[in-house]
């Protein structure tokens, strides 16, 4: 590659990746102004306009903390349900011979097309109504709990494990269980990162099935309860933009950390290493 088409090549980059940081960035700056300036000045930082007070307007009104504990407990639960039934699910399509198998795949891809949104009715009747899981944290994570694209992220990477690994743990005695636990997890870790960092996004910005399965603001996770605040009560704050973009903040920061200190760990992977040719 020419010296010419390298710089070319780190000018769209950089291009590209202020592009995608700016909004984080304005994030964080609108969050911390006095006053909001919606001009193109207001982009940049102003000391004589920068306060924290908008954290604590809104930390007044929702409880942050509060928000990210209730955001916490709905998202693990989701994420171990998702982690259990995934493998389970995802191991047995690719490694065992049974009747179905074929067709529960299929209805796995099928589910795909299906929008949730569609399924909000029907799910609100059989876990508010028939189960009575109305304002309860199970009630919000049952819907959550088994995902279609972890089963089939699972399946793609259990197929992709060598079948003599397998084979020489049966022929040792090892039974199915055992063989997921000793031998297909070990290799299976990126695609178990990348389930937890895909399936982490979801509930931790879902608002719409928390917001319908309890009214309890103790109980509501933070995306609800700044949904809240931004249609109920922002306009009553000193800077409403900034009080919202605060809140945006503290909901947003999780997330960054955590693919800040996992991304590595989608290109990484130690699949056939085990195996010698």
């Amino acid at each position: 590659m020419s010296r010419g088409q390298t710089i070319l090549r780190g000018v769209v980059l950089a291009i590209g990746a202020v592009a995608f940081l700016f909004p984080f960035y304005y994030m964080i700056i609108g969050s911390l102004q006095t006053k909001s300036d919606a001009s193109l000045g207001g982009a940049l930082p102003n000391l004589s306009n920068m306060t924290g007070q908008n954290y604590t307007d809104i930390n007044s009104r929702i409880n942050l903390f509060q928000g990210l504990l209730n955001s916490g407990i709905f998202t693990a639960g989701v994420l171990i349900g998702t982690m259990v039934f995934g493998l389970l699910v995802g191991y047995a399509l690719a490694q065992l011979q049974w009747r179905g198998r074929g067709v529960t795949f299929a209805l796995a891809l099928l589910v795909q097309v299906v929008p949730f949104q569609l399924l909000i009715i029907p799910l609100y009747v059989l876990i508010a109504r028939n189960y009575g899981l109305a304002d309860n944290f199970l009630g919000m994570i049952l819907p959550f709990a088994i995902n279609s694209t972890a089963v089939i992220i699972f399946r793609q990477y259990f197929l992709q494990l060598p079948k003599e690994l397998f084979e020489a743990a049966r022929i040792d005695g090892a039974g199915e269980l055992k063989l997921l636990w000793s031998v297909a997890l070990p290799l299976v870790r990126p695609a178990m990162v990348t389930v937890v960092l895909l399936t982490f996004i979801g509930p931790w910005n879902e608002f719409l099935w928390p917001f319908l399965i309890t009214k309890d603001a103790a109980l509501q996770p933070l995306a609800v309860s700044l949904a809240n605040y931004i249609s109920n009560v922002a306009a009553t704050a000193s800077n409403p933009f900034g009080a919202t973009l605060a809140g945006a903040a503290v909901l947003a920061a999780p997330v960054v950390i955590l693919f800040i200190v996992f991304q590595r760990y989608f290109i990484s992977t130690d699949i056939g290493s085990s195996v010698k040719g």
